[in-house]
């Protein structure tokens, strides 16, 4: 089984994708931290980077995107956190993570660990921080509109929608391994 977790951003895909692949022993992946890996390389904050190829005319996204539909026609028995993961992989069982916006960029904020947000999406201030994150947010979505036709955080596309505002990452986990298909 292949499960595809998107979402807004602070929802805890990262943390519960890395909690439902050590249960189920898959393998895990990350278009984001497949974005931030290329921010860092062109020396650019995440935003900087989002921005920058809203000019490219869907070049880098395309690469990100026949990655994941690649995936998944030759893989299988693997978590992919992707904000487009369900719809290049649309037999995957679907998982949306939203969150209260505040609640999110606090979290992003706080979660000074995180070596893949190092330098390039790290915030001085919380107010900073939830523009940065809603302009974000704005490009992605443009993006995907643009170049898909796709609204990505229209719940209706999703298997499953988890409201983790108010719920710890063993909460969510449990929720969604309640919800999954028999056969995970």
């Amino acid at each position: 089984m292949i499960i595809s977790l998107a979402g807004h951003q602070g929802a805890g895909k990262s943390t519960v994708g890395k909690m439902l692949a050590d249960a189920l022993g898959y393998c895990r992946y990350s278009t984001g931290d497949f974005f931030r890996e290329l921010a860092r390389e062109r020396g650019m904050t995440l935003l900087e980077f989002n921005q920058s190829i809203e000019h490219d005319g869907g070049e880098t996204d395309r690469i990100v995107d026949d990655r994941q539909r690649a995936m998944g026609e030759n893989e299988d028995n693997f978590i992919i956190d992707g904000r487009l993961a369900f719809h290049f992989i649309p037999h995957s069982f679907k998982i949306f993570l939203s969150v209260n916006a505040r609640v999110g960029v606090e979290r992003l904020f706080h979660d000074r660990e995180n070596l893949t947000r190092a330098g390039i999406d790290e915030h001085e201030t919380i107010e900073e921080a939830i523009r940065d994150t809603e302009a974000r947010r704005l490009s992605e979505s443009k993006r995907y509109l643009e170049y898909y036709g796709i609204d990505n955080l229209d719940t209706s596309h999703f298997d499953l929608v988890v409201d983790t505002s108010h719920k710890t990452p063993e909460e969510v986990f449990a929720e969604i391994m309640t919800a999954l298909p028999k056969s995970a």
